[in-house]
């Protein structure tokens, strides 16, 4: 199929998916997943390479909108007690799943990804229910930790298969925690900067602003953190989330800022990412022997092991609250599809392990959004 076909076929589903939402009472997050899957199961929708490059670039954003979510002050001022719920979250997601693993003996590619955690989908929440809601802002400061960790686990693994736990290894976490402390000095040291001198601020991104200043610097810093990610041969997403926390911590004065951002990543490039997503999964794999039950057992397991773990934050939620950021930080859909694929091409699994992580990540993300719907109200506008 050629090129500009595919651009129409892309061009009516972003118009389209929304009414279908209204219709259909489904997000559109999922309904765009399961378009996706629909339309290339169909042949309408083929593998082409330019879809692809967007779809990737529609990920990285998602990662930078998701940065720009987190309030680097909410989570200094944050008790100490919550910060170190969240650190406890993380290291019982660590042991259940390798329990889980054991016990279920599964292939070290699907153990990993149970407990994976991913806050892009987060980010799409938070436009819905409002990102100032409890339950949202401490799904947050847990997600953090837990992106963090995912993105380290995912670092460890990819160096680990394919050079063993030897000298590369050990070079790459090297530089993987070098940069994340760099960042943070250059946080504190351009903090203290714009602390004395606080009209850099205004130069940089001026209230008045007839030039769209504020977004071509951010789409500009967005790009520099993943030539930065790509020089370093390190996780390309923490370089968008990184640069999303930037723009959050550093330009809070352009309130209006955030809003021209996302509503060009939510109206554009993240749509086109979900469509994708669902054009990697082949629906005839659904009849292959086990992919299916395998399927509902990790999400099951995924499901039960981030709810287990959010009960550390009973001190802080309700239990219905608890519900809502266990399922909201069980769409780690990016970063299975990334494990599964590490795992397929060093033939760690196979393709029928391959078809049920892809299967149960995007399963987690349709019961997910749905039961979160269920649960929580809308912000009021």
């Amino acid at each position: 199929m050629e090129a500009s076909s595919i651009i129409l076929i892309l061009a009516f589903l972003l118009w389209f998916t929304p009414f279908l939402s209204k219709l259909t009472g489904i997000s559109t997050a999922p309904l765009e997943i399961i378009l996706g899957s629909l339309f290339s199961f169909f042949g309408i929708l083929p593998e082409n390479h330019y879809f692809n490059l967007l779809a990737e670039v529609g990920f990285l954003y998602l990662m930078f909108l998701a940065g720009l979510e987190v309030d680097l002050k909410k989570i200094k001022t944050a008790p100490a007690s919550l910060l170190y719920a969240g650190l406890k979250f993380v290291a019982l997601l660590i042991i259940l799943s390798a329990a889980a693993g054991y016990i279920f003996k599964f292939n070290i590619i699907i153990a990993i990804s149970i407990p994976l955690i991913s806050i892009g989908l987060l980010a799409t929440l938070s436009k819905i229910y409002g990102k100032k809601t409890k339950w949202v802002e401490i799904a947050f400061i847990a997600g953090v930790i837990g992106e963090v960790a995912s993105i380290i686990a995912l670092t460890v693994l990819d160096a680990s298969l394919e050079n063993g736990f030897g000298k590369e290894l050990f070079i790459k976490l090297a530089i993987l925690f070098g940069f994340i402390f760099l960042i943070y000095l250059f946080y504190k040291a351009v903090n203290l900067l714009f602390w004395y001198f606080p009209q850099i601020l205004d130069k940089l991104m001026p209230k008045k602003d007839f030039a769209q200043q504020d977004i071509r610097m951010s789409m500009a810093l967005f790009f520099i953190l993943i030539v930065i990610m790509i020089k370093l041969h390190l996780e390309l997403a923490l370089g968008a989330f990184i640069a999303g926390i930037a723009i959050s911590a550093f330009f809070s004065h352009k309130h209006e800022l955030e809003e021209k951002i996302s509503s060009f990543g939510f109206g554009f490039l993240v749509p086109l990412f979900f469509i994708h997503v669902g054009t990697t999964f082949k629906l005839n794999s659904l009849l292959e022997n086990g992919v299916f039950l395998n399927g509902l057992l990790i999400v099951a397991l995924s499901f039960f092991i981030k709810f287990a773990a959010s009960l550390v934050l009973k001190e802080y939620l309700t239990f219905k609250e608890i519900i809502k950021v266990a399922l909201s930080l069980s769409m780690p859909l990016t970063l299975i599809v990334a494990v599964a694929t590490i795992g397929l091409n060093l033939k760690i699994i196979d393709t029928l392990e391959y078809d049920s992580l892809i299967l149960a990540a995007i399963l987690e993300v349709l019961i997910a959004y749905s039961a979160i719907k269920k649960f929580a109200s809308p912000k009021k506008i």
